[in-house]
């Protein structure tokens, strides 16, 4: 395990971008075939491997690079000047990050994105009507598992790891998202 953690960390030092699009497919590929294994929305379902696809290809194309930006901003321009320093910075970008990118961003991109991937159309009315079964639930859930995590992230992980953090615990997360997206009408 050490001898892997020390080639990822040779990878994101060298190559960061296309280490996390790499490793985001895998993870968010990974959380979808826990959500068909675990959770097939019916009994003797056969495994879709096209579903899985587009999960490794909206976790390594569209939201890799958007979150490798997004932490790489967090760290540089939400910074608090003055005392506690650390802990003031930590908890102002917990805020933006769970008060701007996941309600604005990363939820609404996921339903969209997914609803293009799977070519439902008509888009516009499929993706409002993904909304409106499951923006709230999905934001409500993303406030109990995201801010404690992220405190953590961003108190501890240096910005380089921070994105495989997320994926990591995204395993579970996107799981959930995939039964979400693929289980309510």
């Amino acid at each position: 395990m050490k001898r892997l953690f020390g080639k990822y960390h040779q990878l994101i030092l060298r190559k960061p971008l296309l280490t996390n699009m790499i490793s985001t497919g895998f993870l968010l590929g990974t959380g979808d075939c826990l959500a068909q294994t675990l959770f097939p929305t019916q009994p003797g379902q056969p495994y879709d491997w096209i579903r899985t696809l587009r999960a490794v290809f909206y976790g390594g194309v569209i939201f890799a690079p958007l979150g490798d930006k997004w932490y790489k901003i967090l760290n540089t321009k939400i910074v608090w000047r003055g005392k506690n320093e650390r802990t003031m910075s930590t908890i102002l970008r917990v805020a933006v990050d769970q008060l701007v990118f996941a309600p604005f961003i990363g939820i609404p991109l996921y339903y969209a994105s997914m609803t293009i991937l799977e070519n439902r159309q008509p888009y516009l009315d499929r993706i409002l009507e993904k909304f409106s079964t499951s923006y709230w639930p999905t934001l409500r859930s993303n406030w109990l598992v995201w801010p404690i995590f992220q405190w953590f992230n961003f108190y501890l992980i240096p910005v380089h790891y921070r994105l495989l953090a997320v994926n990591l615990i995204s395993i579970g997360w996107n799981t959930y998202l995939s039964f979400v997206l693929h289980n309510t009408k």
